[in-house]
């Protein structure tokens, strides 16, 4: 495809080969058009195979708690602006504990598949594990640190993600929603 302006000028031209789109742009270097390739890591067919490998989509398909609570005594809300996606938490807090949780997911496959594993694990948890797990989860995606300590040691499955930061803040999202509901809700 070829891209031109409003004086029908060749302003670039872009190629796509297997679904992924590669840019070529040009720039005026002294008296002629120099041609300079530029490129973002893009996913590879099997990038995106092994990134939504079937136990991440397992885990997206099975997110407990999915829902509002009635009477929650904190909600927030948390949305990413890189991809859209967004997670409302809705907790019920007694002597720094969660007694109740819910939450409303709308995020890829990776952010659901992270809310999957929040499900399984917030309830009983103190504020105070549930920001542990979520640096450990951090720290693992940005860091190369180590895969977070049971029982949040499902989210070793996102370990795929670390090779592509624009879907960490996805990843995080129902983390964070999750700890400002607790951060809402009354001590």
């Amino acid at each position: 495809m070829i891209l031109r302006d409003g004086r029908n000028q060749t302003i670039g031209v872009i190629f796509q080969a297997g679904g992924v789109e590669h840019q070529l742009s040009f720039r005026l270097h002294r008296t002629y058009l120099d041609p300079v390739i530029e490129r973002e890591k893009t996913m590879s067919d099997s990038d995106l195979m092994q990134l939504y490998s079937r136990r991440i989509l397992a885990l997206a398909s099975d997110i407990p708690h999915l829902g509002k609570l009635d009477n929650p005594t904190g909600s927030a809300h948390r949305r990413s602006p890189q991809c859209g996606s967004s997670v409302t938490a809705h907790v019920v807090m007694q002597d720094g504990r969660i007694v109740d949780f819910s939450q409303e997911v709308r995020a890829c496959a990776l952010g659901q598949a992270s809310a999957g594993v929040l499900g399984r694990t917030a309830l009983g948890r103190s504020r105070d594990e549930i920001a542990r797990a979520r640096d450990e989860l951090q720290a693992m995606l940005k860091t190369d640190g180590p895969a977070p300590a049971a029982p949040f040691d499902e989210l070793e499955t996102l370990l795929p993600a670390r090779e592509f930061p624009n879907r960490h803040a996805s990843i995080l999202l129902a983390w964070e929603a999750l700890l400002g509901a607790i951060d809402a809700s009354p001590a």
